[in-house]
Formats: C-alpha cells, sequence, structure tokens
C-alpha cells in the first residue's frame, strides 16, 4: 500500500512538471494593430441573471472595436424573472431558449445559431465582464492565424473571503492544466466563458450531436470533437487583453454543486490524454489523504508525509504561480490552507460526480 501511495504521488508530479513545460512553450500575443475586420456573434445564454446582464452589456459597449462589427444574443433559458435590453449602440436582442435535449446551455447555443449572421461566434457568461481590447485581439489573431477555434482564459473578481480565493487557486490550477496541456498538443479542455470558433465548424461537427445528453460540456465535448478532427485549426490564446472576469461563489454547497457538474464530464471524454490525467490528478490527492490515514493508524512515519506533503506543494506552487501572475498579478492568498484542504474537496468532488446529483440554475440534474 505503501509503494502504492509514492507511486501515485510521484506520478502526479511528474504529470504537473509536464503541464508548467506545456505552459511556457504558449507564448503571449498582444494585437499588432491590424485595422479590425471579423465579425462576431456574442451568444449568452442565461437563466434568472437580471442582476448581472446590465454589467455585461455595459461592458460590451467599452469594447475598443467596431459596434457594426459584433452583435450580442442573449438566450433567455425560462427566467422567473422578466428581463428588458435597454438601448446600446450595438445590436442586441433577446431569445427563448428552445429545449431539446437535457443540456439547457448546449440547447441555448443552437437555439442562437438560428439567427448568426457572422463568420465567429463567441460565447461567454452573464456573471462576465470583458476586457476592453477582448474582440480586437481576437481579430489581430484570427487575422494571422489559419485558426477556426479558439479557447481563451477565464478568471474571478474575488474579495478577501477564503472562500473566494480557494476557487481562484482551484480556477488557477484548471486554466494553468489547459494552457499547459495546449503547450503539450493535447488540449482538451476549456471554458465555455470565453470560447470563440466559426460558425461553419459548429456546423462541420454537426454541433453538440452525441453528447447533449450531458447536462454541462458545452465547451469541452466541442473542444474535443474539433480537436480529433482539425487539431491544427484549434488554438489557445494566451493573452492579457482576452481574460474574460467572472464572479466567484458564495457558499460552498453551491461550490461543489458546480464543481461537481464539471467533474461529471471527466468520463465522457472523447480525450485519452484527459481522461489519463484526470485519474492521475485524482490520484495524487487521493494518496496525500490515504497517506494521513496510514499515519494515523501507526504504518507510516510522519515524515514521510511532510515531505511527500511538501513536494507535491511545491510542484503544485510553480504552475499556481505560473497561471496566477498570467490571470491577475495579484498575490495568491491562503495558498497552505488551500492545499491541506483541496485533496479532500477535490476527491469528495470526483466521487460524489460518479453517483450523486447536483443542483444547477435552480434544477437538479
Amino acid at each position: 500500500m505503501i509503494y502504492v501511495l509514492y507511486i501515485l504521488i510521484f506520478s502526479y508530479c511528474l504529470a504537473i512538471v509536464f503541464l508548467i513545460y506545456g505552459f511556457t512553450r504558449i507564448k503571449s500575443y498582444e494585437p499588432i494593430g491590424l485595422k479590425p475586420k471579423t465579425k462576431f456573434t456574442i451568444i449568452v445564454p442565461f437563466r434568472n441573471e437580471a442582476e448581472n446582464l446590465p454589467l455585461l452589456l455595459v461592458s460590451f459597449s467599452k469594447l475598443n472595436y467596431p459596434k457594426e462589427l459584433f452583435e450580442v444574443i442573449l438566450v433567455d433559458d425560462d427566467s422567473e424573472e422578466q428581463f428588458s435590453v435597454f438601448s446600446f449602440q450595438f445590436s442586441v436582442r433577446i431569445v427563448k431558449n428552445n429545449r431539446v435535449s437535457n443540456s439547457p446551455k448546449k440547447d441555448a447555443i443552437t437555439t442562437a445559431m438560428q439567427f448568426v449572421t457572422s463568420d465567429w461566434i463567441i460565447t461567454t457568461d452573464a456573471d462576465c465582464l470583458v476586457n476592453e481590447d477582448w474582440l480586437l485581439t481576437l481579430d489581430n489573431y484570427i487575422q494571422v492565424q489559419d485558426v477556426s477555434m479558439i479557447a481563451s482564459a477565464v478568471t474571478y473578481d474575488c474579495e478577501n473571503s477564503f472562500l473566494h480565493h480557494f476557487q481562484q487557486l482551484d480556477l488557477a490550477s484548471l486554466q494553468g492544466a489547459t494552457i499547459g496541456s495546449f503547450g503539450l498538443k493535447k488540449g482538451f479542455m476549456c471554458n465555455g466563458a470565453n470560447f470563440a470558433y466559426t460558425k461553419s465548424l459548429f456546423e462541420e461537427l454537426n454541433g453538440f450531436d452525441g453528447n447533449d445528453k450531458i447536462a454541462s460540456g458545452d465547451d469541452v465535448f466541442l473542444l474535443q470533437k474539433a480537436i480529433a478532427r482539425f487539431p491544427e485549426k484549434v488554438h489557445y490564446l494566451k493573452s492579457k487583453n482576452t481574460i474574460v472576469t467572472t464572479k466567484p461563489l458564495d457558499d460552498w454547497k453551491s461550490l461543489f454543486y458546480q464543481r461537481v457538474r464539471w467533474a461529471s464530464k471527466t468520463r465522457s471524454y472523447q480525450s485519452s490524454f484527459g481522461k489519463l490525467l484526470g485519474l492521475v490528478v485524482f490520484g495524487g490527492n487521493f494518496s496525500m489523504i490515504m497517506g494521513c490515514g496510514l499515519w494515523v493508524v501507526g504504518l507510516f512515519p510522519l515524515l514521510n508525509i511532510l515531505l511527500l506533503y511538501l513536494l507535491k506543494f511545491t510542484i503544485d506552487s510553480v504552475l499556481l504561480y505560473k497561471t496566477n501572475h498570467f490571470l491577475n498579478k495579484k498575490r495568491m492568498r491562503y495558498l497552505i490552507l488551500s492545499s491541506l484542504s483541496y485533496p479532500v474537496f477535490s476527491v469528495s468532488v470526483a466521487v460524489y460526480s460518479l453517483f450523486g446529483k447536483y443542483e444547477w440554475k435552480g434544477r437538479k440534474f
């Protein structure tokens, strides 16, 4: 049993080292002054977001991009409250979601596709805010790269609570793994709050056919389908100008269910690399819990546990530091406390996702 623990920890650390290497291979990008020419449609599925949507729309109004070159489609997924759009200089409309599957968000994007007239689509969430050079940077990148799908970064706007900074560190680890995997040419994950692709690619992939029974995954399943068929057309855009900011959750129950929803997609991945990495990460976190259990019953020295924890903590911190520096340059807070509690949290999420139900937007799945 002790040898298994060592194997799990060292396998985990080796995987993180490879992700750190992959992260460094993706170079940061800045717009190069090209005249904007790409027309975008921004799709925003929403449910009961009357408080957040005005802030998102205002951030769109501040975009450093010609207003005639982008439009916004808000897809109302059976909100209990009415939301009306005020006058903006850009085109914005609200459409009702046409539910045909077990996935409200996939249905919302498919519904919006009927109204899209542009070449490029970007999906984001109602509780997000975008950088003023978001579209400009995407446009410049599209003009110089032969690309049909672009994944970009998402970060949290945190307050000072442990819960918020725990989420930021967790998201930083996911963003680091995302960027690192692209750097290794093994991309398998992205975030639908900042995800762009051409309408023609979406149609060629038959949209979400094949995974519309799974409630979440409007982002990763489409990404993995695209990489399986057109790997050279799928890029990660690492630019501070394209980072989208979203809100952290304010209670542990909501956070747990959100992470369960994310974790429930893993077993349906097309990416063998993604599945293997998920198992290795689970094994690394589980081994820390197992090691503590063996120490409690007197089967494993405390010094060995501390040394293994220090090894895992050091390697994790390198990836977290690089990612956090890219996302917001703010000092990481509660790093030690988060690293001590994270194995229990992540293993609980992974196990529960195999058997349990979760709540999302007032619905149970």
